[in-house]
């Protein structure tokens, strides 16, 4: 009887030490997977800074055996190309014979003549104009009138009455807000190139100027905008006095409309876009855009692959399922837009093939996820379902917003450069002019010509920037 007491007491108390095993390994689990996901969070953190970084990086590591430079013989010389000869000859320079032999003083002879050209930047020369304005009184009324010369831009005289001309101030627009070159040096190549000096000030009240004159146009941008049959949004970080403010995106293959407002929701979007737009809404998956519950929408797929791709390159084996599987799906239905596009296949085969991807879609996204990145992505791609495959049905809509990311990467360069603006009258001078500045280029009209037409304008009013039979 008594073995059995000691027996019993025994397995008790081993029964109490493996308990008090298993709370300790059970707690050094919990503390295990904490720290996994800490680190994992830390991880997802440090690719994204490496995204946001201002200085140059590489992608990859440098090849051990890369090609060598310049040009490559036989067919893989490339396109080949020279500067033509100009249509027009502005001048003739004759390189005449020197007066003896340089090699051992003999006489020479002429035996033919050789033709070479150059096309050059002519000397640069500032030109300074008076104008004679002529002032009277109407006899009727009273009030004070004043003749203006169409190269005027303005009506100031006085203490204003010297002021930077059309060409001058249209050129430092280009430079400064096109080309992203802070004020201090847009002031510098002035000087450098033509001799003009101007102070900073003095650039941020002439941009001012044709921001005021280029308002209209900008209004008309916007109702365009707003009756696009496609839209691309996208939206950075800006800083205007020092705060945190956006810089908000909105293009077509048209033109783009920038704006400068203090928020990233919906209010700030709708008032560009208009709160009843209902044309495509090619976007990314900010929660914003969803909002616009008119617009047919397009989700960006190059985001959720590259979102794929960044969780694969740090899942563990049991959680690489979801991010392989919608990587797979959404590299299947590009592939299916290019087979369709080529007319590769048929209305038929084409609704069986996008149905196929749908509902292998639902049933990845029907399945339970324990880790919270998987969720996370599920639960995203959930809300995304209806906007996934739009492009799909809709032939000739883009299936990424590369157009808006396009638009966003200069106004990125120009913050790294010199930060952002210093006042709110700064951040609409500067939403107004690269608007301008944008469309020019899309519709590969010259953006600086555009801009004197504007500074020569008497009072402000729109120009057509957009041909009719382009909309």
């Amino acid at each position: 009887m008594e073995s059995l007491v000691e027996e019993n007491a025994r397995l008790r108390r081993e029964v109490a030490e493996l308990k008090s095993a298993n709370e300790r390994l059970e707690c050094r689990v919990q503390e295990l997977e904490r720290r996994v996901q800490e680190l994992l969070h830390a991880l997802e953190e440090a690719q994204r800074a490496g995204k946001r970084q201002a200085a140059p990086f590489s992608r990859h590591e440098p090849k051990s055996h890369p090609a060598k430079p310049g040009r490559k013989p036989g067919a893989r010389y490339g396109c080949r190309s020279r500067r033509p000869i100009p249509p027009t000859i502005d001048q003739t320079l004759e390189a005449e014979l020197p007066g003896c032999c340089p090699h051992c003083g003999g006489e020479l002879e002429e035996t033919k003549i050789e033709k070479q050209y150059q096309t050059e930047i002519p000397q640069p020369k500032v030109e300074r104009i008076e104008f004679h304005i002529h002032v009277g009184r109407c006899k009727h009324c009273g009030r004070r009138v004043q003749g203006r010369h169409p190269r005027q831009t303005s009506d100031a005289v006085g203490s204003a009455a010297s002021q930077l001309g059309a060409r001058a101030v249209a050129l430092a627009t280009e430079l400064n807000k096109g080309l992203g070159l802070s004020h201090g040096k847009t002031a510098a190549v002035l000087e450098t190139a033509f001799g003009l000096q101007v102070s900073r000030g003095g650039l941020a009240q002439a941009f001012e100027r044709v921001a005021r004159k280029a308002e209209p146009t900008y209004q008309e941008l916007v109702r365009q905008i707003r009756g696009s049959p496609s839209v691309t949004p996208d939206e950075t970080g800006w800083k205007v006095g020092g705060k945190l403010w956006w810089m908000w995106a909105f293009s077509s293959d048209k033109l783009t409309v920038y704006s400068i407002q203090p928020g990233r929701g919906y209010e700030q979007a709708s008032v560009i876009l208009g709160a009843d737009f209902d044309g495509f809404l090619v976007r990314d998956g900010w929660a914003v855009y969803r909002r616009f519950t008119q617009a047919v929408h397009q989700t960006c797929v190059a985001h959720l692959l590259r979102r794929c791709r960044e969780m694969l390159e740090v899942a563990r084996p049991g959680a690489a399922e979801l991010p392989r599987a919608v990587k797979e799906i959404l590299q299947a239905s590009l592939q299916l837009r290019d087979r369709r596009d080529r007319n590769q296949i048929g209305e038929r085969g084409l609704a069986i093939a996008r149905g196929q991807l749908e509902a292998r879609l639902d049933r990845t996204l029907n399945r339970n996820y324990r880790s919270p990145t998987n969720q996370r992505l599920a639960n995203h791609l959930r809300r995304e379902r209806d906007a996934m495959f739009t492009f799909l049905y809709c032939p000739g809509l883009d299936a990424t917003n590369y157009r808006a990311e396009q638009a966003i990467r200069p106004m990125v360069v120009t913050r790294k450069v010199w930060g952002g603006n210093r006042t709110e009258q700064g951040a609409n001078t500067q939403s107004v002019l690269v608007s301008i500045l944008q469309t020019c280029r899309q519709q590969f009209r010259p953006a600086t010509a555009f801009l004197q037409q504007l500074l020569y304008l008497s009072k402000p009013k729109a120009l057509e920037l957009i041909p009719p039979s382009t909309r």
